[in-house]
């Protein structure tokens, strides 16, 4: 059988071994993988609606309720009304992501981008191009 090619198997390593962290610290933090990557859409977007939150992790209205509920249970969440339209909430987050043990959470993904910058601007630039390239040609369907 013909060997893999290296970026293949480099990229497979890649994401095995970030997996593989990410699992840890949900673990530990005990949190789904749901609710990590709904925490980290939080951070990236204060005050999301929970439509909006629905629609990125592709669960239903129930779900992201019944999600949301048990985050702000937690104390990592919580729901401000809108001040114009009393039907609508925005959620927050409630604790520092960037803080130990949370900061834990996307650890791979800040070790990966500081491991980008040893790198020259235009190679880093170039394999980002193609990776996307790749990455588009492999997930049209």
């Amino acid at each position: 059988m013909p060997r893999r090619p290296l970026l293949s198997s480099a990229l497979d390593a890649y994401v095995e071994s970030r997996r593989s962290a990410e699992a840890a610290t949900r673990a530990e933090l005990r949190l789904s993988e749901t609710e990590v990557r709904a925490l980290l859409r939080i951070r990236e977007h204060p005050g999301i609606r929970p439509s909006q939150l629905r629609d990125h992790l592709s669960v239903t209205s129930a779900g992201v309720t019944t999600l949301v509920d048990r985050l702000v249970e937690r104390g990592l969440l919580r729901r401000e009304l809108d001040t114009e339209d009393r039907r609508v909430n925005h959620i927050h987050l409630d604790v520092d992501l960037d803080a130990e043990p949370w900061s834990e959470l996307d650890r791979a993904g800040r070790d990966l981008d500081a491991a980008v910058r040893t790198e020259p601007a235009d190679v880093a630039d170039a394999f980002a191009e193609t990776l996307h390239r790749i990455i588009r040609t492999t997930t049209r369907r």
